[in-house]
């Protein structure tokens, strides 16, 4: 049989289409070819965009969007708390386990729920609420009772605690789960409109991050953070996000927080709380970056038990000379000391019992510090792991333990290594002067 010029003109088409597109192949064959097929030679090509045989016309191409300057109305930066929450803009805040960040925050969210005046003296223009998503507070016996200590309006402050959706194995069964970034913003965005919300506060975000974001990957991170902003500037509402410091070192304070450095890159506002170089009784809120306005001064504060409510509070005392580099710089010369802090903070996770190995490594990475340090940590506080389960079993695996006495201990480690516990007990946090929720 001999192919007629029209034929051979549609294998040549389906040639080329293949080598180049393969995807547009199977919609040729399917009959919805998007870009329309050569005319044969002596046939005339369609006009006025209609198809040949059916098949759809060529979709447009991609074009460049332009903005021009002469046609953008200039508008002022307007500010929940002037040089530290912008309206509209993400902020960062930093700090290590032990400055009271969640105090803090909650404290300023006190504030803007009854309009009362700043630590600095600026008073808004009026009440305003406030979205919170904490993952390490509990809402009844840590969260209302410091929004309490320092006088909130509760009814102006909302937890988005969780996400409520079909279980997949079940499909009849609703379940609860935590919400994710950016997976369930778009359940935030409809929580900040309807509560036209001034203030959110993410506590603390790696603990929001999907699976799917590598927190220290720049290009996942401005992937999760760049919606988040979008939110931040469609509802006109200030999005803090806490992290914890990395024990990297280093006197910068930009380069401080945990993850990526694209976190605190895709903020208009870097925060950073600490102990005062000069007084380890005092803490400090400090301006690491500002891309709206000029730096204001530190902040002194001091965390205490509330008499009534018996949970953390802060005094605030004024300015201090004290910069945000101040705060992190020497923090880390001896290594001996960086391994306490670490075994230290390990002996904090398990104190309320033994762990799955990967659950308590998760919250030390989420403290701060990286696997290989949860590890040798683990060897350092002399922390028992056991094996539990046995071939077959649905639940098997190991875990840590604090040893019950210096004798206790298991003869083979997770990693084939023999634990001497008998020392961990020197990594037993001392007693702390305020109440213990005044530490995160």
């Amino acid at each position: 049989m001999r192919l007629t010029d029209a034929q051979i003109a549609d294998a040549q088409d389906i040639a080329e289409t293949l080598t180049r597109s393969p995807d547009k192949l199977v919609r040729l064959l399917s009959g919805r070819m998007t870009a329309s097929p050569k005319p044969a030679p002596g046939h005339a090509a369609p006009a006025n965009g209609t198809t040949v045989d059916g098949l759809e016309p060529e979709d447009p191409p991609a074009e460049p969007l332009i903005i021009r300057m002469s046609d953008v109305q200039p508008e002022r930066v307007e500010w929940v708390w002037p040089g530290r929450l912008p309206i509209g803009k993400l902020v960062v805040l930093d700090g290590d386990p032990g400055c009271g960040k969640s105090t803090l925050t909650l404290d300023v969210a006190a504030r803007i729920s009854t309009g009362s005046p700043m630590p600095d003296g600026y008073t808004p223009d009026a009440p305003g609420s406030v979205v919170l998503m904490s993952a390490e507070d509990g809402p009844g016996d840590t969260i209302r009772p410091r929004l309490d200590a320092a006088g909130a309006d509760p009814n102006r402050v909302v937890l988005f605690d969780a996400v409520r959706e079909p279980d997949p194995n079940r499909p009849e069964v609703m379940r609860d789960r935590p919400p994710s970034i950016p997976a369930d913003l778009h359940h935030l965005e409809r929580i900040v409109t309807a509560e036209k919300a001034v203030l959110v506060v993410v506590d603390v975000l790696a603990a929001f991050l999907t699976g799917k974001v590598d927190s220290h990957r720049d290009q996942d991170v401005r992937g999760a953070l760049a919606p988040l902003a979008k939110i931040a500037e469609r509802t006109r509402c200030c999005i803090v996000i806490i992290r914890h410091l990395n024990k990297s070192g280093g006197s910068k304070a930009l380069y401080r927080g945990g993850g990526s450095i694209g976190i605190v890159g895709a903020a208009r506002v870097g925060l950073v709380a600490g102990s005062d170089p000069e007084d380890d009784t005092r803490r400090i809120l400090a301006v690491a970056k500002s891309n709206l306005a000029a730096v204001p001064p530190s902040l002194a504060y001091r965390l205490a038990t509330h008499p009534l409510f018996k949970v953390g509070m802060i005094h605030w005392e004024g300015a201090t000379k004290h910069t945000a580099d101040d705060l992190v710089a020497d923090r880390h010369d001896d290594p001996d000391d960086d391994r306490d802090d670490a075994a230290r903070a390990l002996v904090m996770i398990l104190a309320d019992g033994p762990k799955w190995s990967k659950d308590a490594i998760d919250e030390m990475v989420l403290a701060g510090y990286t696997k290989d340090q949860a590890r040798r940590a683990r060897k350092r506080a002399g922390v028992v792991t056991e094996k539990y389960g046995k071939p077959g079993d649905a639940v098997q695996g190991w875990k840590w333990r604090l040893a019950a006495n210096p004798e206790d201990g298991t003869e083979d480690g997770e990693d084939g290594s023999s634990q001497n516990p008998a020392s961990f007990a020197i990594f037993v946090p001392p007693s702390q002067p305020v109440d213990a929720q005044t530490d995160r």
